[in-house]
C-alpha cells in the first residue's frame, strides 16, 4: 500500500509528501485509519489520520511509541486500565506496552515510531 508520494523515477529525494485525506482508510483495532508514507522502503515512523470508533479495542505494541493529537471528539483515553478525559488538541506519548484505547468518537493524528507494523498489535 504506497501512501506517500513518490519521487520522479529519475531523481532521488530527500522528502516525502502525502496527502492523508486522500489515502485509503483501512480498518484498525481503533476504527478506520489513513496511513500515510507506510512503505516498504521507510521504517523510520508513519503518520495516521484514524476516525476513532466507540467500540475501540485496547491493544499494546511491544516496539511502536505513538504519539496522538486528538483533532475532533471528546470521551476518554484508557491508558494502562486509568481513564483521563480527552478533547481536541490533547496530545498523548504511549510507550511500548501500555495497553490503549481511546473511549468515544474522535479524530486523530496518530505519529507512529518507528514506522507502523501490523505484526506488532496485540491483544491480552
Amino acid at each position: 500500500m504506497a501512501t506517500a508520494i513518490p519521487a520522479p523515477a529519475s531523481a532521488t529525494k530527500n522528502y516525502m509528501i502525502t496527502q492523508l485525506d486522500t489515502v485509503p482508510a483501512v480498518p484498525c483495532p481503533c476504527g478506520h485509519s489513513r496511513r500515510g508514507f507506510a512503505t516498504p522502503d521507510n521504517p523510520l515512523a508513519t503518520i495516521h489520520l484514524v476516525d476513532i470508533s466507540i467500540d475501540a479495542r485496547t491493544h499494546y505494541h511491544k516496539r511502536m511509541t505513538e504519539i496522538y493529537l486528538v483533532l475532533e471528539g471528546e470521551g476518554f483515553m484508557e491508558l494502562d486500565g486509568e481513564r483521563i478525559p480527552a478533547r481536541p488538541m490533547m496530545s498523548i506519548f504511549i510507550k511500548p506496552g501500555c495497553r490503549h484505547r481511546l473511549v468515544g468518537k474522535f479524530r486523530i493524528v496518530n505519529v507512529a515510531i518507528p514506522a507502523f507494523d501490523p505484526h506488532d498489535e496485540w491483544f491480552d
